[in-house]
């Protein structure tokens, strides 16, 4: 399987850097099998079932791009740091330019409320060990950091103040991605009241997104790809739910890809959904067999990433390529900010 084979030509001028307004007027691709038919994400009501189940990605994003400098006697330079991970003990992986200026031991000020000692680097990255934790880190970094846009689009324009709202969904609660789940973007508050009225039920898992999703695979033969690892957690209850669910005869639908990757990563061989908190490094392609997913609302996707892998995997790679065909051919908004599909295998 070749990384070529997830290939496509993408117009520059489809590359959203924008979301629509509102949330819910962005169009959605609904592809059931064969048949495709254009929408728009407040057509979900319409289009889903009583007793379908949407399972929804509840992390919040950080404001994890941070600006700051460092002082060796009398010279001061800049530093550009964006936070990837947390590390046990309380640091944070991070990256930095210029990376290979920063040494062990220094401090990076990035606010006069926050502060950092570069505790350890590697020639990719460095550990940062922050003056403050806990409310009062998350107090400090929301008042000197910015969201921390995708590269694509963060090399068209910077993040303002109007992305702290666009690029966090309406239901966030835990803090940890440094990316956000882009297909639950398109929901707001009125949409999920006139679901829940519809009879679709919803459940919340957590899975904090790395900035790894980003990262470009980079071996011919897809199969031998190493995947970055994410902490997710299922509850019990969340995968009570879930279970319930599928005894009953309704589908599940996970709103994106994370939340798709998470409870695949949670099922059994069985299709049981068993309570989850870990890291998950699952990588799916084509070949891999699903065992709760029934059908997947999610944006489109870079060409040759895992991500065009999974949904290939989903709906096979000639119908997704189909879909995707359509997809430039009709103008729909690509990436983070831009429009939605809803992935239906044929049974």
């Amino acid at each position: 399987m070749k990384l070529s084979d997830f290939d496509f030509d993408l117009p520059e001028r489809l590359i959203a850097t924008r979301p629509a307004r509102p949330r819910t007027s962005a169009r959605l691709l609904l592809a059931e099998g064969d048949r495709i038919a254009d929408r728009h994400v407040f057509d979900l009501v319409d289009i889903l079932r009583p007793g379908d189940r949407l399972v929804l990605n509840n992390t919040r994003v950080l404001p994890a791009r941070l600006f700051g400098t460092r002082q060796r006697g009398d010279a001061v330079a800049k530093v550009e740091v964006t936070l990837l991970d947390p590390r046990a003990g309380g640091g944070w992986r991070a990256l930095a330019k210029p990376l290979r200026k920063v040494q062990p031991g220094e401090v990076i000020r990035f606010s006069d409320r926050l502060s950092a000692t570069v505790a350890d680097k590697s020639d990719a990255d460095l550990t940062l060990a922050f003056d403050l934790t806990g409310e009062d880190f998350d107090a400090a970094l929301a008042e000197a950091g910015v969201m921390p846009l995708p590269p694509y689009i963060a090399a068209k324009r910077a993040a303002d103040d109007q992305d702290r709202t666009d690029y966090q969904t309406v239901f966030a609660r835990h803090a940890g991605a440094v990316a956000a789940p882009t297909a639950s973007l398109h929901f707001d508050e009125d949409l999920l009241r006139r679901l829940a009225a519809k009879g679709v039920a919803f459940t919340e898992v957590t899975l904090h997104v790395g900035a790894g999703t980003f990262l470009p695979v980079k071996v011919e033969d897809v199969t031998t790809h190493r995947m970055h690892a994410e902490w997710g957690r299922v509850s019990a209850a969340a995968a009570a739910e879930i279970n319930a669910t599928r005894r009953a005869g309704g589908r599940v639908i996970p709103v994106g890809t994370t939340a798709l990757r998470l409870i695949e990563s949670a099922a059994d061989a069985a299709g049981v959904v068993q309570p989850f908190e870990a890291e998950t490094d699952i990588f799916i392609y084509p070949g891999y067999r699903f065992r709760v997913t029934d059908a997947l609302m999610t944006n489109f996707h870079l060409p040759k990433s895992t991500l065009m892998m999974l949904v290939a995997a989903l709906m096979g790679q000639d119908r997704i390529r189909r879909i995707y065909d359509h997809a430039i051919d009709r103008g729909y908004r690509f990436f983070s900010y831009g429009d939605s599909s809803l992935l239906v295998p044929a049974p």
